[in-house]
């Protein structure tokens, strides 16, 4: 005769061995290949930045350029001598990036609300700069969800003005998301290269 109490607990001894076989944590995901696959997507966005200044649907010609803030060169400049120290500033600095990426996500898209001289064109020109920054902060990010930041406010009262008033900005806004790019590229590279970890 087998006891109550011998019978659940070899029972239960059962249902754990069970289940220990059966479930099975799953290897995390490799963070430098996530970093890698950034880094290939944002030298895309430079490569685009780079072609949109090609045509002369948004920019007649227009002057210089426009950088809302440094935040993203000084957080992503190599502290004591050429390497990051910790994860921290490495952080800190995708954290700029993608901080950045909303305020010109934001900008765009409030642009494109506006009255626009080529309407069209300027759609066609930047809707996929729009989209191809949201897949960058879905994918890249390094919080739990690309959050609204107040550089988005800031952004969507950028224009204004008439359309070639805002047009002028915008052409001086797009320079200046050429030059971030490049920056970003740069510490993308970096990051995802490792060279920070010797």
């Amino acid at each position: 005769f087998v006891s109550p109490d011998f019978a659940s607990c070899v029972l239960q001894l059962l249902l754990l061995s069970l289940s220990c076989r059966t479930s099975g944590a799953l290897p995390l995901p490799d963070a430098s290949a996530n970093r890698a696959q950034c880094a290939k997507l944002f030298k895309t966005l430079l490569k685009d930045i780079t072609g949109l200044f090609e045509t002369q649907d948004l920019c007649d010609n227009q002057i210089t350029s426009t950088i809302p803030s440094m935040e993203t060169v000084q957080a992503c400049a190599p502290t004591q001598g050429l390497t990051f120290l910790s994860s921290s500033p490495q952080s800190e600095c995708l954290r700029s990036i993608m901080k950045d990426l909303a305020y010109y996500e934001a900008a765009i898209q409030s642009y494109l609300q506006t009255p626009l001289h080529r309407e069209k064109k300027e759609k066609n020109l930047l809707l996929p700069f729009v989209t191809f920054v949201q897949n960058l902060r879905k994918d890249c990010s390094t919080t739990a969800s690309a959050e609204s930041d107040s550089t988005e406010v800031e952004a969507a009262v950028l224009w204004i003005g008439d359309s070639y008033t805002n047009r002028q900005k915008m052409c001086k806004m797009m320079r200046g998301f050429h030059v971030r790019a490049i920056t970003i590229n740069r510490a993308m590279g970096y990051i995802s290269s490792g060279d920070h970890r010797k």
